[in-house]
């Protein structure tokens, strides 16, 4: 009995040795896997970083969502960046009278805001910002997704990347976004013109003052007509004309929240869509074979391959923040007189004799107090401003879309 127990041990021995053996090399054969990312992961599961990345439709309400969500976090961080010299290049634009010794020198701008943080410290040189976010969240947001829209219908593929469609593309863009945001642009401009101590206002008292402001009525009895030239029909027929178009006229109301429109309309065609359109262009030539090793990001640096082969590589932070600064460089020269122009409307209440003016006459006004230079107040600290804001503007959208999965 002792013996066959002995036999049958010896001879499950072997068989024990060779399942170990398969199962080492089995083992062997498969992948070392990667240690977990975090501590709570099991090993079960893959890492996320090596899970293949889901290809979002363009025309998909969360492409629509996360884009507008890149875009706006993209447009706070730029804001948020050149706060203190866009206060400072609104005072010059609008020729704001305790500031207007310092437009047209560099050190102006430097005393400027001295004496601003002097005053009231850094929350001076931040004043209006709180509106500045408010405007510029939907404003980026609905730019940058609008574009990305625009951009899927008229340029469908490769051959069709024209500099024309992107350039229209871009400019659409930008007409849709400041249509809907515009009202918050003036309450904006209004909040950093304030300067006086004993007349600030708050958010809601500036919404209040604009809803509530009049332009100064015309007296009918100023207007003399030499009735020994005219009939009296016809001296009452002008009469009765004037009344009717002050009367049709808005002279107060929401339509307080739209002065500088045309303007602007006029000035985000050209600034918008030379920004996007310098932008891609520059972006393509950072992308050249002969300078892609050193302006783009290998795809292995990245999170994930793109699923799409024609996504552009990614730019190297550097290159994404050159290209950013040349569109702003570009479309901040083409587009300022118009600018210039708008933020006279938009402040038309409070400088001058606060009558409503149209935008030639604004230009007309503008060129005879300073001719032609006028139009370009504040252009250097237009550059200092917008050159760094685009260029964040630009790296933290295409930043935030990578991290979006976009």
């Amino acid at each position: 009995m002792p013996s066959s127990t002995s036999d049958a041990s010896s001879t499950s021995q072997p068989a024990q040795e060779m399942t170990v053996a398969i199962q080492d090399a089995a083992d062997d054969r498969r992948p070392a896997r990667k240690p977990a990312i975090c501590p709570t992961d099991d090993d079960s599961l893959t890492p996320l970083r090596e899970r293949p990345r889901r290809e979002i439709n363009r025309q998909s309400w969360e492409y629509v969502v996360r884009s507008g969500l890149a875009g706006g976090l993209a447009g706070c961080a730029a804001k948020t960046v050149v706060g203190p010299l866009d206060r400072v290049k609104i005072l010059f634009q609008a020729s704001n009278p305790q500031f207007a010794k310092y437009t047209g020198s560099w050190f102006g701008v430097v005393t400027a805001m001295r004496d601003i943080y002097s005053a009231d410290g850094s929350r001076g040189l931040f004043r209006g910002h709180s509106a500045t976010l408010l405007r510029i969240f939907p404003y980026a947001g609905i730019k940058f997704l609008a574009y990305e829209q625009i951009r899927a219908v008229v340029i469908k593929d490769r051959s069709q990347e024209t500099p024309l469609r992107r350039f229209f593309s871009g400019s659409l863009a930008g007409t849709v976004s400041v249509f809907f945001t515009y009202p918050l642009e003036v309450i904006r401009v209004r909040l950093a013109f304030e300067t006086k101590h004993d007349s600030r206002s708050s958010l809601s008292s500036i919404c209040k003052q604009i809803y509530n402001e009049r332009p100064p009525a015309v007296n009918p009895g100023s207007t003399h007509i030499d009735v020994s030239s005219l009939s009296r029909v016809a001296a009452t027929t002008i009469t009765a004309t004037t009344a009717t178009i002050q009367h049709a006229t808005p002279s107060s109301g929401f339509a307080n929240f739209f002065r500088g429109f045309t303007p602007t309309l006029w000035g985000m065609l050209p600034y918008a869509g030379s920004s996007f359109l310098t932008h891609d262009t520059a972006g393509d030539l950072m992308r050249h074979p002969r300078l892609a090793p050193y302006t783009t990001l290998p795809r292995s640096s990245t999170s994930t391959k793109p699923s799409n082969p024609d996504k552009p590589a990614q730019l190297k932070y550097w290159a994404e923040l050159a290209t950013g600064g040349f569109a702003g460089f570009v479309s901040q020269t083409v587009s300022y007189p118009l600018e210039v122009i708008r933020r006279r409307m938009q402040v038309g209440a409070v400088v001058g004799d606060g009558h409503r003016l149209g935008m030639i006459e604004v230009a007309k006004r503008i060129y005879g107090e300073r001719g032609a230079k006028g139009f370009f107040v504040g252009l250097g600290i237009g550059y200092v401003k917008v050159v760094p804001m685009v260029a964040v503007s630009f790296f933290v959208y295409e930043r935030g879309k990578v991290w979006l999965g976009i």
